[in-house]
């Protein structure tokens, strides 16, 4: 069997996210998580919200683990996770396996700044082409504001970040807000969580 990977920073955020977005779940459906790392939060959050078909997906080399917190978990509503990825073009910037429907959210927590910024142009260019009218996109982590950190600790995330991979780094929420409405999206909330994080949602259309 499988050993499930842990995440100490998932089960501190985990209520703190859900509290935020317990309101917006209400008339939800059918959920994609991007990233979904360890497969926490899909847990997590899948019991949490028994109406809610949740979709775990994340990069091949994930899903393992993903897979052994579904099967401890068994519940109706968690799906098997599947891969995906943002690409570059001339690839699709995303794909999903045959058959999944469209979804009416999309979530990510703590990925903007783990990916490349031509990956994270190609997630949101693909989001719209998943996602149905009306859908609602979640996103948590860190940002700046204004091009500058929000605190002392973020920056020295940052340069831990950047040290590991010059591509990655904190994001700017004014650089993903213009890709967000780029592809159709309207910016609902923009939320302070704690340890200086954010929770960015928008709806589609």
């Amino acid at each position: 069997m499988t050993e499930k990977p842990f995440s100490l920073a998932c089960e501190r955020n985990r209520d703190p996210i859900a509290a935020a977005l317990d309101p917006l779940m209400a008339d939800r459906r059918h959920v994609l998580e991007i990233g979904s790392g360890t497969g926490q939060h899909a847990a997590y959050f899948a019991q949490r919200w028994p109406w809610l078909q949740w979709q775990p997906s994340d990069h091949p080399d994930h899903l393992r683990g993903i897979a052994a917190w579904r099967a401890e978990a068994a519940l109706p509503n968690l799906q098997a996770p599947f891969a995906l990825q943002a690409e570059l073009p001339p690839s699709p910037p995303l794909a999903v396996p045959a058959g999944i429907p469209r979804f009416d959210t999309a979530f990510s927590a703590n990925t903007l700044h783990i990916m490349g910024w031509d990956h994270v142009q190609a997630l949101f260019a693909g989001l719209p082409a998943l996602l149905q009218p009306g859908a609602l996109l979640a996103v948590y982590g860190p940002f700046n504001y204004g091009g500058a950190y929000t605190s002392d600790s973020n920056a020295q995330f940052d340069g831990w970040l950047k040290a590991r991979d010059p591509r990655s780094g904190l994001r700017d929420a004014e650089a993903v807000q213009a890709l967000a409405v780029a592809q159709g999206f309207v910016a609902l909330e923009d939320l302070a969580m704690p340890a200086n994080n954010r929770l960015l949602v928008w709806r589609l259309g």
